[in-house]
């Protein structure tokens, strides 16, 4: 049995040996080059390639396929609306839009996702984007974050028009499809073209931006959440660079780094999952992938709760101490852990909304972007 993502390269070399790809000359793959194909796809680097776009390849504003990869791209600096997804919710669009907002809110602490008529106009102007196109480029924003967590691929998505390779993602925020998105980090690489693209969106008051359009109506909420989140990742970068003892748990090597530094000291960026408060120490499990987590164990109820986590549940944290290797004596599961003895290992994401009021619209326009540099490929947060 080949894994999902050598039969999708499989099916990428059929696809091309048969010329399926806007009229190209056939080409036929040899297993060897499949196999370097889906290698090249895992290795940390800024280009993952060229390919062709697949049927249906539209999900919504932010999401797309391909051919040739094993799952879907979410597209990097994008939050498009969703969807609606049944009849019953566009029936409630239509007879009460405010209600049905905040219906979708209720008693949540921070803005949720939900199906909107301009989540609807988002994957309208993604088809209408892409219509015409053969073949996309797609492209990292950092060479070693591959994956989200739901194991989508992560990505920028370009095409030529007119004679020049031209970055959906930044068009989409240009178009007001969706706001630059930055809960997971703000783009190393597009951050000026992000944040000009947004003010150019807002001051056209084009689609999320329009002030009678059905769309979410908490942006001015979710942007000053999403910009916290990012700085708390740009200080992690910051600090952490020049030193291998710092590990983002969203890396493509995560696990592996974990393995290797059982027994040191090692200081993590990972995102708070589920929190357990079962007989024996309280246990705070942060995602890496999958069904992977490294657990951060508190012997100390006071030291728990003096960090906050109930607080910042589903927020990053960043977490000190030397990697301990724990067995499971129940099922025999191997697990990695960190011993949080006292609160000065722990460090949790500044939310809005749960330490202190979230600033207004006003306040958060008044917020400078990183300066600029000349490169608009290179990192822009310094």
């Amino acid at each position: 049995m080949f894994p999902a993502a050598l039969v999708a390269a499989l099916a990428l070399s059929t696809a091309l040996a048969t010329g399926c790809a806007g009229g190209e000359p056939s080409r036929r793959y040899s297993r060897a080059r499949v196999h370097e194909s889906m290698a090249r796809l895992e290795t940390p680097g800024l280009v993952i390639g060229e390919f062709p776009l697949a049927a249906k390849a539209i999900l919504d504003g932010d999401t797309i396929r391909v051919h040739g990869l094993d799952s879907t791209m979410r597209l990097l600096g994008l939050d498009a609306e969703e969807t609606i997804k049944s009849e019953q919710n566009r029936r409630q669009v239509e007879d009460d839009w405010p209600s049905y907002l905040e219906a979708r809110r209720g008693s949540a602490r921070h803005p949720v996702k939900a199906g909107t008529p301009m989540g609807e106009e988002g994957k309208r102007f993604a088809k209408s984007f892409f219509a015409g196109v053969d073949r996309v480029r797609l492209e990292r924003d950092a060479p070693k974050e591959i994956r989200d967590r739901f194991d989508r691929y992560l990505a920028y998505a370009f095409v030529r028009k007119n004679g020049r390779w031209v970055n959906y993602n930044v068009e989409a925020v240009r178009a007001g499809i969706s706001p630059y998105f930055t809960k997971y980090s703000y783009s190393r690489r597009f951050h000026d073209e992000f944040a000009a693209a947004e003010k150019e969106a807002r001051e056209a008051q084009r689609g999320i931006w329009s002030p009678n359009g059905q769309h979410y109506q908490d942006y001015a909420e979710r942007k000053v959440w999403w910009d916290a989140r990012a700085e708390f990742i740009k200080a992690f970068e910051r600090d952490g660079r020049g030193h291998d003892d710092f590990l983002a748990l969203t890396e493509w090597d995560a696990i592996t780094r974990l393995n290797r530094g059982v027994g040191q000291h090692l200081t993590v960026l990972g995102n708070i999952g589920r929190i357990t408060r079962n007989r024996g120490p309280i246990r705070v499990t942060l995602n890496i992938r999958g069904y992977t987590s490294l657990t951060l164990v508190f012997f100390d109820k006071g030291v728990f709760e003096s960090c906050g986590f109930d607080r910042h549940e589903g927020e990053f944290v960043r977490a000190s101490g030397v990697v301990a290797e724990y067995r499971n004596k129940y099922n025999h599961r191997r697990q990695l852990q960190l011993i949080i003895r006292a609160p000065s290992q722990v460090v949790v994401s500044d939310v809005p909304g749960v330490d202190q009021p979230v600033q207004s619209a006003a306040r958060h326009e008044s917020i400078n972007p990183p300066p600029a540099t000349t490169d608009p490929r290179k990192t822009r947060i310094p």
